[in-house]
Formats: C-alpha cells, structure tokens, sequence
C-alpha cells in the first residue's frame, strides 16, 4: 500500500509496484527520525522471502490482515508458521482484523482461529481495525458480524481492552483519555 497525492504523475505510480523491499528498508531509516512505522500488506506466500529483509527495518513493521494466510490451512500451513514465527522478534506487530480477508465463509471461524492465536501467543503486539470501508475486497463483510468475533478472537475482557485500547495507545502514541 502506497499513500500518494492525487496529482502523482503515472511514472511515479508505475515505480511503486516494482520497489525492490531493499528501497524500501533503505526508507525506513529516513522514517526513524519522525517516529513512524512501516505497515505492509503482501500475500501470504511473500512471507518467506520478505522476513529477512523486513527484520533489517528501522521502525517497527506492522503486518497488515494477518499477513494474508489462507485460514481454511489451518496453523500449522507453512504461511502461518512463518507469521507467528516472525512476531517473535519485537520489532513486528499484526493486525488481527481482517479475519473476512482470510477466510471468506461467515462467522470467519477459521481466521478467527488464527486471530486468537496470534492476541494470545502475542497479546502485546496485536492491533486490531475495522478496514472499513474493505477495499479491495471480495465481498462487503457485515461490520457487526466482525465487531461481534472480537469477543472469540479476544475471550476475556483484559485481552480485548489490551488488543482494542493500550496496545494501540502505546504503539501509536495516543493520549490517555482524561477521567471526566
């Protein structure tokens, strides 16, 4: 994903598919200085060859809907393994939304499955979004149908307010809310 103004001449959109994840690592020290982090969003195959490279970041990398894994594969798919495997190291963070983008049949019961893998072997470096209005998309997901599967991905209210408020809170630098 790319944010670029409207006016982006069609020479620079053509550049942006073909960055090698070199340039892009390379930018990320130039991110550093402004405290910003790099978030990307690949399939799920890509994981393999893209964990080395995104390990050598400067800020800290944001995998986007759980990396594209193929829930109907089930945790122990290769795909899936190298997800979790690469969380280990501190410098990644997941979000678990997007559990309509890897498994397409309602109520997600298989990317829910992942999802609540990742909040509880990694409860500290999972964000969670709405994705609204799901770009890209194979189909319109019914938002309350995934609000509603926060409570399967996040059993106990101490994971949810961590995966819904503090983890985005410390991650993004949000303030506190103010006791009223």
């Amino acid at each position: 994903m790319a944010v670029v103004r409207r006016g982006v001449p069609d020479t620079e959109l053509a550049h942006l598919p073909s960055t090698p994840v070199e340039e892009v690592i390379a930018l990320t020290r130039r991110l550093a200085p402004h405290g910003l982090h790099l978030q990307v969003h690949f399939d799920s195959s890509l994981v393999h060859t893209l964990a080395a490279p995104l390990a050598q970041s400067a800020v800290p990398v944001v995998i986007d809907h759980m990396g594209r894994v193929n829930a109907a594969l089930g945790a122990d798919h290769a795909d899936f393994r190298a997800l979790h495997a690469l969380l280990r190291n501190p410098l990644f963070r997941v979000k678990v939304s997007g559990v309509d983008r890897i498994d397409p049949l309602p109520p997600y019961t298989n990317g829910v499955a992942l999802a609540r893998l990742l909040v509880q072997d990694y409860p500290e470096r999972c964000l969670w979004g709405s994705d609204w209005p799901h770009p890209n998309h194979t189909h319109v997901p019914d938002d309350a149908m995934l609000v509603e599967a926060l409570e399967r991905v996040a059993p106990d209210a101490a994971l949810r307010e961590l995966l819904l408020v503090r983890n985005p809170q410390t991650f993004y630098r949000f303030e506190p809310p103010h006791d009223a």
